[in-house]
């Protein structure tokens, strides 16, 4: 009897060992790897709420600190009447005035935005250009200006609260520019401005448009 318990166990035995020899333990299972979509990136925020006068810091590369023009292609535009910087935006944007930096500038610029940079710039007292002409010229500007220009640009073109902008002590060129370009058709014109224009081309030439030109130039 305990010959045959003997032999029953060691069956069992040698019967587990060999388990265990041929037995492999199962191979781990691959995990596969999903990569993860990076998140997007937010898109940058419209400056909103930004005042007049930090919209109009991009403004003055061109038109000078506080908007007085320091050359002599570009025009001041510190105390401009608030009507008027808002209007010269919109024909810019509509592509009503033609231009070669302004048009995609006023582009940029929300309805609120370029009111309230007018709003700044209408607060800001004007400042002159340094400019000069002999006396002849100057009398003969001022005699034309007081036949063709002064029922719209009053008090020898200084006056502010016209639609027009102000002329006097504004760069000889930009004046002269801007006269060209009205001349061209390149510029919104008025009929009554049209009229006044060509009759003065008519009546006195170049020569009296650079006359008016100098007197307005001079003006303080």
């Amino acid at each position: 009897m305990q010959l045959k318990t003997f032999a029953v166990t060691a069956l069992s035995a040698a019967i587990m060992v060999g388990c265990a020899t041929t037995q492999q333990p199962a191979e781990p299972t691959a995990t596969k790897v999903v990569a993860k979509k990076a998140a997007p990136k937010a898109k940058p925020k419209v400056i909103s709420g930004a005042s007049g006068a930090m919209l109009a810091s991009t403004c003055e590369g061109c038109h000078g600190t506080d908007g007085i023009s320091q050359g002599p292609a570009t025009p001041s535009i510190a105390g401009m009447s608030e009507d008027y910087l808002i209007e010269a935006m919109e024909e810019f944007s509509d592509g009503d005035t033609k231009s070669t930096v302004m048009g995609r500038v006023a582009k940029g610029y929300t309805d609120e935005e370029i009111v309230a940079m007018s709003k700044y710039y209408a607060g800001i007292e004007y400042g002159s250009a340094e400019q000069s002409a002999d006396a002849a010229t100057l009398a003969k500007g001022e005699s034309l200006h007081n036949k063709y220009c002064e029922k719209c640009h009053h008090d020898g073109g200084a006056d502010a609260t016209d639609d027009s902008g102000i002329l006097a002590g504004q760069w000889n060129p930009y004046l002269h520019y801007t006269l060209q370009d009205f001349i061209n058709g390149d510029r919104a014109v008025g009929r009554k401005m049209k009229k006044k224009l060509d009759q003065l081309l008519a009546n006195e030439g170049h020569a009296g448009l650079d006359a008016v030109v100098s007197y307005y130039g001079s003006q303080k």
